[in-house]
């Protein structure tokens, strides 16, 4: 297939997610920019204008970078306390700032603000979902941003390249654009002669050799091209692909247009919330397994239950996710666990109708059930 077939497939999208990084919103000083959020509005309102236009979730950063300046921080502080003072003064003026430009088109717009721990127990996710989906039936633009006012260290994503993967996947979205400041992936620096942009990525392999940087040097962002290829690793495997360019090229990768990288889907769609427990939880203890029960989870598709349950490490509670662990130490899954930390020992290798008998019927249930496990393959 050419390149060009292939941006056929992508007009083919209807939902489509877009993500715009900090450093595209923002100026040097940590202000945002209102010529470049109005471009950024204009080629997205542009893109759903009329019967045939896709659907567009928003997934938009900026929202720390913007408090910057009011606040009189020169770069983003490193500590999460103040990162926090400056997403909530922040937040605000991003979203009045998109509601002034989209509001040119006669666009309402609605923010979500998500935490991994909204995304990772079900209530949550179907909540976050239900949302999402009714704001686009409505004709408003989600705008999605990560809640950095409360997210603690434990349960943030870490960067919206990878939130924007996931919402991506939370509403079944048939296309991600990531967008960045600069026009694709590269097979070495960009800054360097003889560098070529990489047109066209189908698995893994094309990435062999490949020198992927990391965050730039404005200051104001998380990311870099390392997130935004694990980004696209994340939304390919689960059947989505995804457009990397510049945020200045909107419009053209919106049009279908050869611009930037391209990734191609590598996988297919996989049970709702387990690609969220898999890449935006973050474990809060361990347990160890037997062989009979690693077997019975990775191998046979089955919930792991007390009898097969040697060690119980870390501090957690009912809901919380963990790590199983083979005889080897090596991590094997993880699920969200429904016993506490404190409970568990007195359970372990004991059938959970012994259990029942002994200390009532609430005891006679799986430590993780299935729907609630990820196989993790490394």
């Amino acid at each position: 297939m050419t390149d060009q077939t292939l941006r056929q497939e992508v007009l083919t999208a209807r939902r489509i997610v877009v993500k715009v990084g900090s450093s595209s919103l923002t100026t040097a000083a940590g202000g945002l920019d209102a010529d470049r959020v109005d471009a950024l509005v204009d080629a997205l309102a542009k893109a759903r204008k009329g019967p045939d236009g896709p659907e567009i979730v928003l997934v938009s950063s900026g929202a720390i970078a913007a408090g910057l300046a009011p606040l009189g921080l020169d770069r983003r502080p490193h500590d999460l306390a103040r990162q926090q003072a400056a997403a909530s003064v922040g937040q605000g003026l991003l979203v009045a700032r998109y509601t002034a430009s989209f509001a040119r088109y006669g666009v309402r717009v609605g923010q979500v603000l998500l935490t991994a721990e909204d995304a990772s127990r079900r209530a949550h996710y179907r909540n976050a979902y239900r949302t999402l989906d009714q704001l686009l039936a409505m004709g408003a633009m989600p705008i999605v941003n990560e809640n950095d006012t409360v997210a603690t260290a434990e349960i943030r994503f870490g960067d919206n390249d990878r939130l924007a993967a996931l919402v991506a996947h939370l509403v079944r979205a048939d296309l991600l654009i990531l967008l960045s400041d600069v026009d694709g992936l590269y097979d070495g620096d960009p800054s360097r002669p003889g560098t070529s942009r990489i047109a066209e990525v189908g698995g893994p392999h094309d990435l062999d050799g490949v020198e992927i940087g990391s965050a730039g040097k404005a200051g104001v962002g998380t990311g870099g091209m390392v997130t935004k290829v694990e980004a696209a690793r994340i939304a390919t495997g689960a059947g989505i692909p995804v457009v990397l360019t510049a945020a200045s090229q909107a419009a053209d990768a919106l049009a279908g247009r050869p611009t930037g990288t391209l990734f191609l889907r590598t996988g297919s769609r996989s049970a709702d919330r387990l690609l969220w427990l898999e890449h935006a939880s973050t474990p809060r203890g361990a347990l160890q397994l037997d062989s009979g029960a690693v077997e019975a989870v990775v191998s046979g598709g089955k919930s792991l239950l007390p009898a097969g349950v040697t060690r119980v490490d870390g501090d957690f509670t009912a809901g919380d996710p963990v790590d199983l662990l083979g005889e080897n130490g090596h991590i094997v899954a993880r699920g969200l666990v429904n016993f506490d930390a404190r409970e568990l020992p007195r359970l372990l290798g004991r059938s959970t109708r012994e259990l029942a008998q002994e200390l009532g019927a609430a005891y006679e249930r799986e430590v993780i059930h299935r729907d609630d496990l990820v196989i993790l393959r490394g």
